[in-house]
């Protein structure tokens, strides 16, 4: 009987090596919708695709605390309560994580935000001895609308953000952003921390052109088969759609189109009101939320990409559309520029007139439409997810040494 190889001298039994464990902290994650809570989810079912054991701390979307496995990843929720000041948003109720740390035993601590549950996780890696990576998502600009800070105290509390950020961000071994816009914009603010870029990076397995006619897509959305320029993301103050609506006449002048709009936010109210006002709200549609699933069909139906915000570190919707081949029509603002080459045209935020007069250009010339798209697609390429992933692993392996 043939002896096992443990059991001869001088042999042992291999040590197991066990997956990487990666605790992932963020104050927003899906059903949560923005840039970060997308990022994040896609950030950890990535790495859990990639036989990582992913732990993700979170606010509760409901209020209680909970665990689950969702998508192969072991998410913790805090308990949360509503805001007084908006009734639709929740707060993460202020918690010690030395319990959650100690019984993960995480490798790294990757944060995603340094409010309420990125400090909270933060702080117990740090008692726990755990290195720390921090990724900032984090604008000013993201948050005044939501605390109603009226314009002339805008400065000071960014300042007062700023300072409060950098106090934290300083206690992690290793920082990254999404773009080097981004990681300029810290030390602008007086970060002086090295800041690397990581793009957020995009599935362009899943996001690439469509062969199918565009009236195809228009019609899953009861769009009517005309010209369509497409925005996607939350329809709040910062993403400035009022210039989108407002430049919609200067285009009509040249061509049939209309505007589609993917997502929910504050600003549906005043944008529809608006719409009324300067008489193209039949050309203006809602779609409200769109799932994962039927994203490639939205971008399928669309023409021409706008995305007017000036506090975009990166844009994911952005790259998304590119990845399927649109054209974009972006404001040079924050990280946009790095998302424009030849695949389109930048506008000064508040020109309305030549974010109308790009867009009319794009939807009238068939033959420069495609070529934008191709450069569109081509530049996406340069943004795959599955390199961001290695990037961060060798991270996690570099801080956890």
């Amino acid at each position: 009987m043939a002896m096992p190889l443990s059991s001869l001298p001088g042999l042992a039994s291999p040590t197991p090596v066990r997956p990487r464990r990666i605790l992932i902290s963020s104050d927003t994650y899906p059903p949560d919708i923005n840039g970060a809570a997308y990022f994040t989810h896609r950030l950890a079912t990535g790495l859990a695709a990639r036989d990582n054991e992913v732990h993700v701390v979170c606010q509760s979307e409901l209020g209680p605390a909970s665990a689950d496995v969702v998508n192969g990843v072991i998410v913790h929720r805090l308990r949360s309560a509503s805001l007084l000041v908006h009734p639709t948003m929740r707060v993460t109720v202020p918690t010690r994580l030395d319990r959650l740390v100690a019984g993960i035993k995480p490798d790294v601590l990757h944060t995603q935000g340094h409010f309420v549950v990125g400090r909270a996780a933060m702080a117990a890696a740090r008692r726990a001895g755990v290195p720390i990576v921090a990724t900032n998502h984090f604008m000013p600009d993201n948050l005044f609308q939501f605390g109603h800070i009226p314009d002339r105290l805008r400065a000071k509390v960014g300042r007062l953000a700023w300072r409060d950020f950098n106090r934290v961000f300083n206690r992690a071994q290793h920082i990254t952003t999404p773009t080097p816009r981004a990681a300029k914009l810290l030390a602008d603010e007086g970060f002086a921390r090295a800041v690397e870029p990581v793009s957020c990076g995009i599935d362009l397995t899943g996001f690439r052109p469509h062969a199918e006619p565009k009236g195809w897509a228009r019609k899953l959305f009861d769009l009517p088969d005309r010209p369509t320029i497409l925005f996607v993301g939350r329809l709040d103050e910062e993403k400035r759609l009022d210039e989108v609506v407002r430049a919609l006449p200067l285009v009509l002048n040249e061509t049939d189109a209309q505007v589609a709009l993917v997502g929910k936010g504050n600003q549906r109210v005043e944008l529809e009101r608006l719409a009324r006002r300067i008489g193209v709200a039949e050309r203006v549609h809602f779609l409200g939320f769109v799932p994962d699933e039927r994203m490639t069909q939205a971008y399928a139906a669309a023409d021409v990409f706008a995305m007017p915000g000036v506090a975009e570190l990166q844009s994911i919707a952005t790259l998304e559309a590119m990845a399927t081949g649109l054209p974009v029509v972006a404001a040079d603002a924050m990280a946009l520029p790095h998302l424009i080459d030849d695949n389109g045209y930048l506008f000064q935020p508040g020109d309305v007139v030549a974010l109308g007069r790009h867009l009319a250009v794009i939807l009238t010339d068939d033959g420069l439409r495609a070529r934008l798209g191709k450069a569109s697609r081509e530049l996406a390429l340069t943004h795959d997810d599955q390199a961001s992933l290695r990037r961060f692993e060798e991270i996690y392996d570099e801080v956890a040494r």
